[in-house]
């Protein structure tokens, strides 16, 4: 597996492709760079000798099966590839290429249902039944992102319940509508279910690309409050703490937060989201030492203090 990889070893066995581009070097020549993957983690890794049909094979979401050496390059481990030909589906184990979440599956269903089932506002469990009964074949399995966080299987079932753990407590801190947050956090990301597609590497459909998951959700409470028939404001201020959950304009939100609910829903997202990027980037790293830049936090290194 990719995590017990060391410098120096040779390599062979089967990976996901969960990335690929081309490059050229500083002799004209073509080369791919691609990020490798398994349930164990993710490996850079580069093929410098081009030849007909790599670029067909090294596509995102293929297996490939890969014999290649490691290598250590400014303290990060890649792969070199030296040759790789395609795995036929009916030999693929799935499960391999997975990672799982840190918390049992059965666990977070089971916490998923019991926020639905607390909740007493007749119009935030309607809305919430609708679209648990809607998307019964993928809430349970679907990941919160395709890369930065929770990107993994049941990652939006995890996301959503930490929000709503962390929600139960400061609404009563902040005297905040705790139903309509804890429908908001278990709403809010449904949309991402449309965004994103894929049966092993998820990827952004041409609706998630065109359109976004906040658009996307946003008019689908609009349409089941309609269908349900609700005349409370309830669909309205939960399409607001949709379309404002990203927190800021530049971040994808086409609405600042007006409420109480919206802001409170919006910075436990950010909380909850930036907490996993930086717990993922140190998971690796000894005491002392800092981690790669972090990306989606400013190409920020966090230090893990020693123990």
């Amino acid at each position: 597996m990719i995590s017990e990889f060391i410098d120096g070893e040779s390599i062979q066995g089967q990976f996901l492709v969960s990335s690929c581009s081309k490059g050229v070097n500083n002799y004209g020549a073509a080369y791919l760079n691609m990020e490798l993957r398994d349930a164990s983690g993710s490996i850079n890794a580069k093929k410098w000798e081009v030849v007909n049909g790599d670029e067909e094979l090294f596509v995102q979401g293929n297996v490939v099966s890969v014999s290649g050496e490691t290598l250590k390059y400014k303290d990060s481990l890649q792969m070199k590839i030296l040759s790789a030909k395609s795995v036929p589906i009916n030999e693929i184990n799935v499960e391999k290429f997975l990672k799982q979440p840190p918390i049992p599956k059965t666990e977070l269903i089971n916490k998923y249902n019991n926020y639905v089932s607390s909740i007493k506002n007749p119009d935030c469990k309607a809305l919430l039944d609708y679209f648990v009964n809607k998307y019964k074949d993928k809430l349970y399995d679907y990941p919160a992102a395709v890369s930065i966080h929770h990107e993994y299987i049941s990652g939006l079932l995890m996301h959503s319940t930490s929000m709503a753990d962390q929600l139960e407590l400061l609404s009563k801190m902040y005297n905040v509508d705790r139903d309509l947050v804890i429908t908001g956090a278990l709403l809010h990301d449904i949309g991402k279910m449309t965004e994103l597609e894929g049966p092993i590497v998820f990827h952004y459909s041409t609706e998630g690309k065109l359109i976004g998951h906040i658009s996307i959700m946003a008019s689908e409470i609009k349409k089941a409050g309609e269908e349900l028939g609700i005349k409370s404001e309830i669909p309205m201020l939960l399409q607001h703490m949709i379309l404002s959950h990203h927190g800021q304009l530049e971040f994808g939100s086409p609405v600042m937060p007006l409420t109480k609910e919206a802001l409170l829903l919006s910075l436990v997202d950010n909380l909850d989201s930036k907490m996993v990027v930086v717990n993922k980037a140190l998971e690796t790293i000894n005491p002392g030492e800092f981690s790669q830049k972090v990306f989606s936090l400013d190409n920020r290194m966090f230090y893990k203090p020693k123990e």
